[in-house]
């Protein structure tokens, strides 16, 4: 399964940093920047987040919500967090569900070798919880500021 432009965001209820809950529909009337990453702490997803954090106050402005899924434990998220001042909530997705829904747990290949793992993807849903753009195999650079612009365009 996975989430497609036009499409309903799939819903979900999740851990999140801080001992948290995060409900997606919960966010409706504002979009979301709903963005999937690997691992926290590691240079890419590293990158990505304080990109997206370093963003905050043009995402402020459009009035719209960041949320990091990843299927790191919620311990590890809340050092991540902590260590890189991150301002937006982070999905603890340990049992994979949610990256099953939206279609980034793929095959990977590293040196040869095949695995399971995280695509980074980034799905920017609407207000009213329809997916309007996604992004599959995210290059890090300028990704978040792609985001803000796309976020602007959405807004009108």
């Amino acid at each position: 399964m996975s989430a497609e432009e036009g499409k309903k965001a799939p819903d979900f209820t999740a851990p999140t940093d801080s001992g948290g809950k995060l409900k997606l529909s919960e966010l409706r009337g504002k979009p979301v920047v709903l963005y999937f990453y690997p691992k926290d702490d590691t240079s890419g997803c590293t990158a990505e987040a304080c990109s997206f954090r370093d963003n905050a106050a043009a995402f402020k402005k459009l009035k719209a919500q960041v949320v990091g899924v990843s299927k790191d434990s919620v311990a590890s998220h809340d050092k991540f967090k902590k260590k890189y001042d991150l301002n937006f909530p982070l999905v603890s997705d340990s049992d994979g569900k949610i990256c099953e829904k939206y279609g980034t747990w793929v095959e990977k290949s590293l040196y040869g070798r095949k695995y399971m793992g995280i695509e980074r993807a980034t799905f920017l849903i609407d207000k009213e919880g329809v997916v309007r753009q996604v992004w599959h195999k995210v290059k890090v650079p300028g990704h978040a500021e792609e985001v803000v612009n796309s976020v602007r365009k959405l807004n009108g």
